[in-house]
């Protein structure tokens, strides 16, 4: 990868974990049951995928 491309990956990476956490922080404190529930699986699964673009940006 050019060092532009793990730029890019790297502000992904940033991205998608400041939105995985305000949808946890959204999920526990406005929301209830079953949504709070789906919505915290969804910032999870935000959360793995950044961590595989923060870890493309380093190799």
């Amino acid at each position: 990868m050019s060092s532009m491309d793990k730029m890019w990956a790297s502000f992904i990476g940033m991205g998608l974990m400041v939105l995985a956490s305000f949808l946890i922080s959204f999920a526990r404190i406005k929301l209830k049951g079953v949504t709070r529930g789906i919505v915290s699986v969804i910032a999870f699964v935000i959360l793995l995928v950044s961590v595989v673009y923060m870890l493309l940006s380093i190799l």
